[in-house]
């Protein structure tokens, strides 16, 4: 799998501001890292697609990703709420519509990541799982 390091902007500005004004649909992510055990914080921007939610990399194989990954479990939260789920990886084989809803809902920003990164394999998806 691939990976492409955001910018410094991105990482450095962009992301805290986005994560404060849940700006475009983002929310927050935060998952507990899979070597300190200390919960780290990322925005993203989860995507509707039938009745199921899901959660796509646009940078491919990113810190976040191993982390849920490695955790199974994840907190999102929005404009005050919070929601703990189970995250399920979705087979490459099944992420064309999804990543095609994601492009459409997260729009130009991450047209780049899937030009330089077009294959399905190279950005993981996650089904969102309610927890009971």
């Amino acid at each position: 799998m691939g990976y492409l390091k955001p910018p410094a902007f991105t990482r450095q500005l962009a992301n805290p501001l986005a994560m404060r004004l849940s700006a475009r649909g983002v929310a927050t992510l935060t998952v507990v890292g899979r070597r300190t055990g200390d919960p780290h914080k990322v925005p993203v921007i989860p995507v509707e697609v039938g009745q199921n939610r899901y959660l796509v990399s646009p940078y491919g194989e990113s810190d976040w990703v191993r982390n849920l990954r490695a955790a199974g479990t994840g907190a999102l939260s929005r404009k005050g709420l919070t929601e703990v789920f189970r995250a399920a990886a979705v087979p490459v084989n099944e992420r064309k519509v999804i990543i095609a809803r994601y492009r459409e809902v997260a729009g130009s920003l991450v047209g780049p990541c899937f030009t330089k990164l077009p294959d399905l394999k190279d950005h993981p998806v996650f089904h969102i799982v309610q927890m009971c």
